[in-house]
């Protein structure tokens, strides 16, 4: 296996994982979603803990701005 195909191939894994954890935070917004329309349950059960949602978010940036750098990356390997 070349070089190329070895780091298409990583890129290719690197996009997939960041796809399933993109659809795993989606799902969980939308379950947060459901769980709010509940009424009767704590504050706390529902999961509306300002702190923690917003650390959710963080991480989902994080994970995007590194898909998108290691795409530039490798896309200039490719053009070089």
């Amino acid at each position: 296996m070349g070089m190329k195909d070895q780091f298409q191939d990583q890129s290719e894994q690197w996009q997939q994982k960041a796809k399933q954890k993109a659809q795993q935070a989606k799902e969980q917004v939308q379950q947060r979603g459901r769980q709010k329309d509940e009424p009767g349950r704590p504050a706390e059960e529902r999961g509306e803990r300002g702190e923690r949602s917003e650390r959710g978010r963080g991480r989902e940036d994080e994970t995007e701005r590194a898909m998108r750098e290691e795409e530039d990356r490798l896309s200039q390997d490719y053009d070089a």
